[in-house]
């Protein structure tokens, strides 16, 4: 019954003269949304603007915290290797040659063999107490990593880390789809996502006090080891206060009264998306694979991690090149994460307010090429000039984290969404595993062909975002055509059907 709704495209004149018999075949698995309205048929709703601004204020408050802090946590956890790189790790569990390349992709290759099966478990099982077990997993892998002994082991270790933090991206943009609406979830997902670069600040202060510490004062344990117990026990704490206070969705959110739950859960009507279903749908599953914006997300993810790949794990042995100390290279790369932040909420706010995030996301792409340029061009006795370039480089995640977010507002279907969401995030991965391979031992000091490198896949990731752009606004045109025919009905509570982005006539792509 499902598949042969969806084997009609959108805008055929055979589904013209048929969309209310089409879409109603999805009434009998609808949206959890529906179980919130079930026995207050015929109530009448009121959601004035200050009913909906007192909501939203009242969503931040609690949700916000928790993913901002966690978010950070799961970009420190990953960066502590880099930290280790110029803190002993190499010599004490005797890494040589490309051991150290290896030990970096290894977390990918974990993240990227369970990114689908977790997608699914993120449908299937309630969202935040699945979530919460992973951040707490994770860090007891973590803190796993201190008691290390050699390359095998780390090795292990880094695979399972990146198994267990899988879930947290695309757990997060689920949680700010089913709680956010269109116009709001762009500069929420800047703000979460932004605490990447607060992290990168407070991992590199925190790695610095402990490396000049142990330098003056001595320790019973290595400074990396400290490093990884540090923040894996941090994250274990806080994944613990995740699960006490985060709900899975507004039907079981504490603080919020019966009548307030409802009203959540109306305020997001305008997404034509509902909140959540736990129904495996393959139809949709064929139709996030054969989608042309599915693959157009995929390649950005892949030629976007390429430099992300590589910068997160050699940042800090990138500025020992320019001319610094390894201990002052844990303190010089946080500026880099003040540029993440301030590119990453500005972009966010700036899309939102002017309905267009993608172009305005590409400013960030074109900043952080100008910052490689320079780190290539100016000599080795620049010092300050080739480090203000790696700044500069940082300012690159504002287009992965609009599309992130584009994933959460303009995919539709809850099948989709987590597939399309793992598609990304496999390619995500792909490229973070390609990309240290590309920071060679042979072409220290500089770097030059892995900088290259980087500059030329940012040049592309500008092309596939403005064809993302037209794609977009050709299948607004395309609906607002099939909305316009006579034969045309929308269905009461079409929202709540989990009707995907393609076949719901109603469905706006944003920008």
């Amino acid at each position: 019954m499902e598949k042969q709704a969806a084997t009609q495209p959108a805008d055929s004149p055979e589904r013209q003269g048929s969309v209310l018999r089409a879409l109603a075949k999805h009434a009998n698995n609808a949206d959890d949304a529906m179980k919130a309205f079930a026995g207050h048929e015929g109530e009448t709703l009121v959601l004035d603007e200050a009913t909906s601004k007192m909501l939203l204020k009242k969503i931040d408050l609690h949700l916000m915290p928790l993913l901002c802090v966690i978010y950070g946590l799961n970009y420190l956890d990953k960066t502590t290797l880099s930290y280790a790189s110029v803190m002993g790790i190499k010599r004490d569990i005797n890494l040589s040659g490309d051991d150290y390349q290896w030990l970096s992709s290894m977390f990918y290759f974990g993240y990227l063999a369970w990114e689908y099966p977790t997608n699914r478990l993120l449908q299937r099982l309630p969202l935040a107490k699945y979530s919460s077990f992973c951040v707490i997993m994770w860090g007891l892998v973590l803190c796993c990593m201190a008691a290390t002994k050699d390359y095998s082991g780390a090795l292990a270790v880094r695979f399972f880390l990146g198994v267990f933090e899988a879930a947290v991206t695309p757990g997060f943009a689920l949680f700010t789809s089913q709680w956010y609406t269109k116009k709001e979830q762009g500069t929420r997902i800047g703000i979460w996502f932004s605490f990447n670069g607060i992290a990168q600040i407070f991992g590199g202060i925190i790695a610095y006090a402990i490396a000049k510490g142990v330098r003056l004062h001595g320790s019973a344990i290595a400074p990396w080891k400290i490093v990884f117990l540090l923040t894996g026990l941090l994250t274990m704490a806080v994944g613990t206060l995740f699960l006490i206070f985060m709900p899975d969705n507004q039907l079981n959110a504490r603080w919020l009264t019966p009548l307030h739950r409802r009203l959540a859960i109306e305020r997001v009507r305008v997404n034509q998306q509902g909140i959540g279903n736990k129904h495996f749908k393959f139809y949709q599953l064929k139709e996030a694979l054969l989608d042309p914006l599915t693959w157009a997300f995929a390649f950005y993810a892949l030629t976007s991690d390429i430099p992300n790949g590589g910068l997160t794990n050699f940042f800090s042995q990138l500025i020992v090149s320019f001319g610094y100390t390894p201990e002052q290279s844990l303190l010089y790369g946080t500026p880099g994460g003040a540029v993440e932040v301030v590119a990453l909420i500005v972009c966010g706010y700036l899309g939102d307010r002017y309905g267009n995030r993608l172009l305005i996301s590409c400013s960030g792409l074109i900043i952080a090429m100008i910052g490689m340029i320079l780190i290539v061009a100016l000599p080795l006795s620049n010092n300050g000039g080739r480090l203000a370039g790696y700044y500069l480089t940082q300012a690159s995640p504002t287009a992965f984290v609009t599309l992130l977010s584009l994933i959460a507002t303009n995919v539709a279907g809850y099948t989709k969404k987590t597939t399309v969401a793992a598609i990304y995030l496999i390619a995500y991965c792909a490229g973070n595993i390609i990309g240290p391979q590309t920071f060679r031992p042979k072409d220290e000091p500089r770097y030059v062909p892995a900088e290259i490198t980087i500059i030329c896949c940012w040049a592309a990731c500008v092309c596939d975002v403005l064809f993302i752009y037209w794609y977009c606004k050709h299948q607004n045109r395309t609906k607002a055509a099939l909305r316009g025919q006579p034969e045309y009905t929308k269905l009461e509570n079409q929202e709540w059907l989990d009707l995907t982005d393609r076949e719901n006539p109603e469905f706006i792509y944003t920008l």
